[in-house]
């Protein structure tokens, strides 16, 4: 049968009405069809045009004479309408993810070194190796100490950002490497996963201070780890941030189909709500980038709905996840909404965020207190904006995050307009003693 012609997006509203969604859900065809025809104006004939059916098997469906339950079908019928995969419970439609830009394309970049220290590098190595032959093989306990050595560097990149981290994440990733060289079969696999939660984290650290291309390069060691372990979820957990990266890099195409891809991964490897939550947050971050107001809310409204069903089961998700709470839903929500250019919406909710988060998480707080400042600007209201901008300034001179710097100097170059205002200039004046 012909290909499904092409028609443009069904209404937003459509979407968004809690009847449609139910309908889809349970995949009643038979009330999408006339759902479709009343609210969107497509007529039986035209759905049957659009999904390569005949008319009088649409119509014996919206009669509830007959039913869709092979996938392919119902897969025509998710491209011929434009209804999104996830919608029916599908992975993303082809047309729903962009094409990947050229840059992608470049081959990988090799493996950068730890930061250089002339006199101590190679003996650092050696030392390395040494302790490697002594050690033997790897055991349980090493295991133990070494997801340790994970969690706590976790806990030190939100609290004290990642820069000072770089060289050790590095050398545990390439001790743990050699481990590998050594390791009995049994102990492989997790060895494989302790590398690829390393590998990850040096890309976030790389990230961190904005050395992208390097942050993409082990970002890729870690999603080609966790695929040769089959972990769906942890690929999911890497391409997010790949996704993230993508959006700051300038490639807000890239990054949508990056959050598309790893709700994908996780869908593949089961209901995962919270995960879900967080992915779809990533995918309204790349909308915003891209000022595609429509998607973007539409993604924030997926992510509320899965957090609300993740709740009672956080303890459930994986561990990686578990920093994804109420408050970092409510933050990241005003931040997708600040991208977009929403600032009224965006400003009571990242303040919110910023009364509930941990003091501790000093670069958490830094972020959010910067995008409350640029809201603010936005706003006009330029004595808050000051003083939400002098919080961030506090917090990023106390932690060691390039990322947080740069937010904080691009605010500064914002403000400029206004120079010759008492706030800015007060602002400007503790600028000057924090960078000495």
């Amino acid at each position: 049968m012909a290909r499904s012609q092409d028609h443009r997006a069904l209404p937003a509203g459509l979407l968004a009405s809690a009847e449609w969604q139910e309908a889809c859900r349970s995949r009643d065809f038979a009330r999408i069809f006339r759902l479709v025809k009343v609210k969107a104006g497509i007529y039986p004939s035209r759905v049957a045009a659009l999904c390569g059916m005949t008319p009088s098997r649409v119509g014996e469906i919206m009669a509830g004479r007959r039913g869709l339950a092979h996938i392919d079908v119902i897969e025509r019928v998710a491209d011929g309408l434009r209804i999104p995969g996830a919608m029916l419970g599908l992975a993303h439609r082809p047309w729903e993810i962009p094409a990947f830009s050229i840059t992608e394309e470049r081959p990988p970049e090799p493996l950068p070194a730890v930061p250089r220290e002339p006199q101590r590098t190679e003996t650092a190595e050696e030392l390395d190796d040494l302790l490697a032959l002594v050690d033997g093989r790897a055991s349980r306990s090493t295991l133990t100490a070494l997801r340790s050595s994970v969690q706590d560097y976790w806990r030190r990149d939100n609290a004290h950002g990642g820069a000072t981290l770089r060289p050790a994440v590095v050398g545990h990733l390439r001790y743990v490497g050699r481990l590998l060289d050594t390791a009995e079969a049994g102990l492989r696999h997790d060895l494989q996963g302790v590398a690829a939660e390393l590998a990850r984290l040096s890309g976030w650290a790389y990230f961190d201070a904005r050395q992208y291309s390097t942050a993409r390069t082990y970002f890729t060691q870690a999603l080609k780890l966790s695929h040769t372990q089959g972990d769906s979820l942890f690929m999911a957990n890497v391409l997010s941030c790949m996704s993230l990266l993508a959006t700051y890099d300038g490639n807000p195409n890239d990054a949508v189909a990056l959050a598309c891809r790893a709700q994908d991964a996780a869908r593949a490897a089961g209901e995962q709500p919270l995960v879900m939550s967080m992915l779809h947050l990533r995918e309204a971050f790349a909308h915003a980038a891209l000022r595609d107001a429509q998607a973007c809310h539409q993604a924030v409204d997926r992510s509320r709905a899965q957090y609300e069903r993740s709740r009672g089961y956080e303890a459930e998700a994986p561990d990686w996840v578990q920093y994804f709470d109420e408050t970092k839903l409510l933050v990241d929500t005003g931040i997708a909404y600040a991208r977009l250019g929403e600032p009224a919406r965006a400003e009571p909710l990242i303040a919110e965020g910023l009364r509930r988060e941990n003091t501790d998480q000093q670069r958490g707080r830094a972020f959010h207190a910067y995008w409350l400042a640029s809201a603010q600007l936005q706003l006009g209201k330029l004595d808050e904006a000051c003083t939400s901008a002098g919080l961030a300034l506090g917090l990023a001179a106390a932690i060691d995050s390039p990322r947080v710097s740069g937010h904080v100097q691009e605010l500064h170059r914002r403000m400029l307009p206004y120079a010759r205002e008492a706030p800015v200039l007060a602002f400007e004046q503790r600028m000057r003693e924090a960078l000495g």
